[in-house]
Formats: C-alpha cells, sequence, structure tokens
C-alpha cells in the first residue's frame, strides 16, 4: 500500500509541476462551484423540456440525492482516512508541489468530492435522459458531459487540492452512483407507467 501511495504523491507531483500557468485560470473556472449553476439550472430545464414534468423532476430528484450522497460519503471518506491534501502535506510541499492560490479546502483529501459530484451529475442526467427518452440519441450530449467532468477533476489535481487517486477513486464513484439511481428511478417510472 505504501508504494502506492508514494506512486500516487509522484504521478501528481509530476503533473502539477507540468501544468503550464497560463491553465490555472481555466483550473479555476473548471473547480468553481457558483459558476457552474447556470449549467445545472439549464440541465434541469432539458430534463423537464425532453421527459416532461413528472419524469423529469424525478431524475431531477435522483441528482440531487446523488450530490447529497457523494458529498457526504466523501466527508466521511476523508475524516476516516485523514489523507492530507497536496497543499497541506509535508512531503508535497518540501518536493514543490505548486499551489497557486495557497490552501484549497480542509485538510483531507481522500476522495475527491468534486470529481464524484461532477460525474454523479454527468452519468445521472445523460442516463436519466437516454433511458427515459428512447426516441432520441444523447451520445454527444454524453461525451460533452464527460469531458466536463474530467477536466473539473483534473482541476483538482492542477490546483494542488487533490491526488490523482484521489480524483480517480471519486469519479468511479460518482459515475456508479448517478448511473445506480438513475437506472433504479428508471425502473420506478417504468413501473409507475410513467
Amino acid at each position: 500500500m505504501e508504494g502506492l501511495v508514494q506512486l500516487d504523491q509522484q504521478v501528481t507531483l509530476w503533473l502539477n509541476q507540468h501544468n503550464p500557468e497560463s491553465l490555472n485560470g481555466l483550473w479555476h473556472l473548471m473547480s468553481g462551484v457558483r459558476e457552474w449553476i447556470p449549467l445545472y439550472v439549464f440541465m434541469m430545464g432539458v430534463l423537464i423540456w425532453r421527459l416532461g414534468w413528472k419524469k423529469g423532476l424525478a431524475v431531477m430528484f435522483t441528482l440531487i440525492l446523488g450530490v447529497v450522497l457523494t458529498d457526504q460519503i466523501a466527508n466521511l471518506c476523508k475524516n476516516g482516512t485523514l489523507r492530507l491534501r497536496p497543499c497541506r502535506d509535508p512531503w508535497m510541499i518540501e518536493h514543490g508541489v505548486v499551489c497557486p492560490d495557497g490552501i484549497i479546502g480542509g485538510h483531507y483529501s481522500f476522495f475527491s468530492g468534486h470529481a464524484s459530484n461532477a460525474f454523479g451529475f454527468a452519468t445521472g442526467t445523460w442516463a436519466g435522459l437516454q433511458l427515459n427518452d428512447r426516441e432520441h440519441n444523447y451520445g454527444l450530449y454524453g461525451l460533452v458531459i464527460m469531458i466536463w467532468a474530467a477536466l473539473m477533476s483534473v482541476s483538482r489535481v492542477m490546483l494542488a487540492a487533490h491526488y490523482l487517486a484521489d480524483v480517480l477513486v471519486g469519479s468511479l464513484f460518482g459515475m456508479v452512483l448517478g448511473f445506480t439511481l438513475a437506472y433504479a428511478m428508471h425502473k420506478l417510472l417504468v413501473k409507475a407507467k410513467l
């Protein structure tokens, strides 16, 4: 296990140190929360437009539930593992981790709530649309929203808020939870004949 932790530290440090300073604005934008509220509101409108208000609201409920679950589970894991963020880890600081804003977020990093929420939202909206509207193909939307989620996740490494493993685990957790909730809601909607 110690070897994996060291590898994760070294890969994260390499990625962080090879990030062009000119991209820091992009990483700050991607890492923001308030900046993406218009996207969330827009997608809520798309869900109602494409699925109707009953199905749309049901899918929205699963998205909100997904955000609450990923946030709480990520916080439980952070407080359970107590892994310091790269910008707070003495070894990372000693080896030159670049913290563009100084210290970001709380003390602990495993796993990334940003990554799990982004991928949960991306997977949940795509699966919610695809499963409940068989007349349209949402493949292009799926590709675009997954790229958005990946950029948000990578931003956390570039800003020294998370290790690469934090982001990978968070992304996988978000995808699994997002799809599971969307699929469960789809089955409930079919059973209710909506």
